[in-house]
């Protein structure tokens, strides 16, 4: 067992509401787009591996953590 506990506190607001919701999360993609190219061709499939310097919001990966499809 840790040495360490951890208290999280319990809020009457939605958990996808926590981080600023779902109008944040589209903003935060909206902005991203414009880094995204679209390449000519299909590529073969990268393995994830390979994927390095992808940066999203904290505020937005626990949005999407608490996300049952994602995460919690």
């Amino acid at each position: 067992m840790s040495k360490h506990s951890v208290t999280i506190p319990v809020r009457t607001a939605a958990r996808s509401e926590l981080d600023g919701g779902w109008a944040q999360l589209q903003g935060d993609c909206a902005r991203m787009v414009a880094h995204w190219a679209v390449p000519a061709a299909v590529a073969e499939r990268v393995p994830a591996t390979l994927i390095h310097g992808v940066v999203v919001p904290s505020a937005s990966a626990r949005l999407v953590g608490a996300m049952p499809e994602y995460g919690a």
